[in-house]
C-alpha cells in the first residue's frame, strides 16, 4: 500500500471530497487526522476508518494549525502528507460580492492553505520528505462569473503552490495543486446542468475521481513531479464540444 506507515492531514475532511481523500489515503494504509468544524460528521468518519483522529480544527487560525499539528504528532506520528481541501464559496460578481464575503472566502481558501503550509512544512524539511496537494478549482484556471471572491481565492492557491514548490527545492518536499470542476459534493450539487453539459466529459465529476489524483500526488509514485497543476474537471476549461454532425441538423 502506498502510504502505509505514513501520516496524512485532511483538512475539510468531514464530507464531500475532503472524506473522499480521507477514505483513499485510509484504504491504502495511511493514518489520517481529519480536520474540520462539522464534528459530528469528522467524528463519524473517524470512527469508520483504521487509525483515523478527528481534529476540530478552523483553517484561519494560526494556533489551532499549531495545535492540530501537535496533537497529530504526539497521537499518530510526524506528518508526510497534508491535503489542503478545505473551502467555501459565496456567490457574487465584483459589485455584488461584499467585502465581507470576499475577506472570508480568501482567509478560509487561500489563508488557510498558507497556514497549513507554514505550520507542516518545517517538519517536512526537516525530516527530508513530504507531500503537499493544495485543492484549487478550474476557476483557478480560468475566469468565471459571479465568483469573483471564490476565483480569486483559487487562482490564489494555484501560484501560491508554485512558490511554495520553488522554496522546497531541493529539500525532498513536494508542493502540487489539484482543479477540480464540478463535483458531486453538498457544494456542487447544487451546480445547473449547464455548467457541465457542453464540457467534452458531459457530466457530474465524482470525489472518488478527484481522489485517485490526491492519491497519486501525494504517493512517491509522483516523486518526479513538484509544483505542477492538474485538472480534474471533464475538460471544462478547454471549450466547448461541437455539436454532432447528423443529417437532419447538418454542421
Amino acid at each position: 500500500m502506498r502510504f502505509e506507515g505514513k501520516v496524512a492531514i485532511v483538512t475539510g475532511g468531514a464530507r464531500g471530497m475532503g472524506a473522499s481523500h480521507a477514505r483513499g489515503l485510509a484504504a491504502e494504509g495511511a493514518r489520517v487526522a481529519i480536520c474540520d468544524l462539522l464534528d459530528d460528521e469528522g467524528e463519524a468518519l473517524a470512527a469508520e476508518l483504521p487509525q483515523a483522529r478527528y481534529c476540530h480544527l478552523d483553517v484561519t487560525g494560526e494556533r489551532r494549525w499549531q495545535s492540530v499539528v501537535r496533537a497529530v504528532q504526539d497521537t499518530l506520528g510526524p506528518v508526510d502528507v497534508l491535503v489542503n481541501n478545505a473551502g467555501i464559496i459565496h456567490r457574487g460578481s465584483v459589485e455584488e460580492q461584499s467585502p465581507e464575503h470576499f475577506r472570508q472566502i480568501l482567509d478560509v481558501n487561500l489563508v488557510g492553505a498558507f497556514l497549513g503550509m507554514h505550520t507542516v512544512l518545517p517538519g517536512m524539511r526537516e525530516r527530508g520528505h513530504g507531500a503537499v496537494v493544495n485543492v484549487s478549482s478550474a476557476t483557478g484556471m480560468t475566469g468565471f462569473a459571479g465568483s469573483v471572491g471564490y476565483v480569486a481565492s483559487k487562482w490564489g492557491v494555484r501560484g501560491m503552490t508554485k512558490a511554495a514548490a520553488l522554496d522546497m527545492a531541493g529539500t525532498g518536499v513536494r508542493v502540487n495543486s489539484v482543479h477540480p470542476g464540478v463535483i458531486r459534493t453538498p457544494m456542487g450539487e447544487a451546480a445547473s446542468p449547464d455548467l457541465f453539459a457542453h464540457q467534452p466529459v458531459p457530466r457530474i465529476g465524482e470525489p472518488e475521481e478527484v481522489t485517485r489524483m490526491v492519491l497519486f500526488l501525494a504517493s512517491d509514485d509522483a516523486s518526479y513531479t513538484t509544483g505542477g497543476e492538474f485538472l480534474i474537471d471533464g475538460g471544462q476549461t478547454i471549450g466547448h464540444r461541437a455539436a454532432r454532425r447528423t443529417p437532419e441538423r447538418p454542421l
